[in-house]
């Protein structure tokens, strides 16, 4: 592993960059700031769940036109401008005084951060690595748990000195001073992969395209299960404010979580990035929703803030297992010539989800559905879905093997 990164470190730091620039446009950043921001516009759950959704939905719209760009250019180039769009959403959510503007910046802040920051580094990470996928995808996805870790016990040191708009152009002039002179620095040359990987991660005998992809049954029945993470996670951190009040904890209590959550996330992405070379990503993919399962459980019952570490913990075995395994599923299963225009369909999908969990969370909470019993609920639909992916795991790599013993078959006739 240490090779590995010395040989490659401009490439995985530039991954890493990406990943901790996508916080900014991240939910668990953005709730930061949900206590200030429905105090001045006068806002319920529900209302800021409802602008949240508008803001990031038109940010998953978005992301299917937009997304493909990185099949024509560099990360270095296309990183570049959505850095200079972050700095923009930032300054955009520190100079929002109506609800339009309100629900703008957070369309910019969800595009640019959470959407093409992180489809920009798993793309290229996907592109750049073959027979080393699994380890690249889980260094670079770091830059995730470091955001995690860092942000938000800084954003509590930030409001507790300034006010919450200043502390959005701070984060702003970081980005423009700091963050796209490093991407460009680190992204001077481009990284060649060099295909040495056994036959279940070697580039698909198949390159898919994203209309070939769409008919594929298999990808809309896995949809089933990747897209609970980002609704299921999102709700959870939009909602904090109101779930801490609701259980008597302080608020710096459930921050003080998150460097829990970065740690064991950053430790097991990088456990699941050696078994997807081990294994495969097809093989691992049902039993990543296990732990969300567990953690929506304890979140259902307990109200003790001893909980707090051990949801935080449960939270990043599932966040290290997904953001690895997916980040190395898609061009495992659909090959890499078409990855970016691939990569936007589910990015969006993934945006699309993580909108509509705060807006449908909020909305039963206006409606007087304990938290509590929506925990239970969706810890159900995990366990049942992870069942499903049983099936769709055993139908990819049975797919897998006809199209081996095809090429073989092929190959013998030549």
């Amino acid at each position: 592993m240490l090779a590995f990164v010395r040989q490659n470190s401009p490439w995985l730091m530039a991954g890493m960059l990406m990943t901790f620039s996508s916080s900014f446009g991240q939910t668990f950043f953005v709730a930061l700031y949900g206590g200030e921001i429905r105090a001045e516009f006068g806002l319920s759950n529900g209302d800021f769940g409802g602008l949240y959704l508008l803001g990031t939905l038109g940010s998953a719209a978005l992301m299917v036109f937009v997304g493909k760009i990185v099949d024509f250019y560099s990360p270095r180039q296309v990183g570049s401008v959505a850095l200079l769009g972050l700095v923009a959403a930032c300054v955009a959510m520190a100079s929002a005084g109506s609800l339009p503007l309100l629900v703008f910046a957070i369309f910019m802040l969800r595009f640019f951060g959470q959407g093409m920051m992180s489809h920009i580094a798993l793309t290229a990470m996907g592109r750049w690595f073959d027979a080393t996928r699994g380890k690249a995808v889980s260094i670079s996805n770091t830059g995730h748990q470091i955001g995690e870790a860092v942000l938000p016990l800084t954003v509590v040191l930030l409001l507790a000195v300034l006010d919450w708009r200043s502390a959005w152009l701070i984060f702003a002039a970081a980005i423009l001073l700091l963050t796209i002179p490093a991407l460009w620095l680190l992204l001077g040359r481009d990284r060649v992969p060099q295909n040495t990987s056994p036959i279940h991660h070697s580039v698909p005998i198949r390159q898919w395209t994203r209309n070939e992809m769409i008919r594929d049954p298999l990808f809309w029945i896995a949809s089933f299960g990747y897209l609970s993470p980002p609704f299921i996670g999102t709700s959870i951190f939009f909602h904090q404010i109101y779930m801490v009040e609701m259980k008597g904890w302080e608020l710096s209590w459930f921050a003080s979580g998150f460097s829990i959550y970065a740690v064991v996330t950053l430790i097991f992405g990088l456990v699941t990035g050696y078994c997807v070379d081990r294994f495969s990503a097809r093989a691992l993919l049902p039993f990543f929703l296990f732990p969300l399962a567990a953690a929506l459980l304890v979140l259902g019952v307990f109200d003790s803030p001893w909980s707090i570490p051990f949801v935080f913990v449960l939270l990043g075995l599932n966040g290290g297992g997904f953001s690895t395994l997916f980040g190395s599923l898609w061009p495992e299963i659909y090959g890499v010539k078409h990855l970016g225009e691939i990569r936007s369909l589910i990015m969006a999908l993934m945006v699309f989800a993580s909108a509509l969990g705060p807006g449908v969370i909020g909305w039963l909470i206006d409606y007087g559905i304990a938290l509590e019993t929506q925990f239970l609920a969706m810890a159900a639909y995990c366990i049942v879905i992870s069942g499903v992916l049983f099936g769709v795991s055993k139908a990819y790599i049975a797919r897998r093997a006809d199209e081996t013993d095809l090429a073989r078959q092929e190959a013998s006739t030549i």
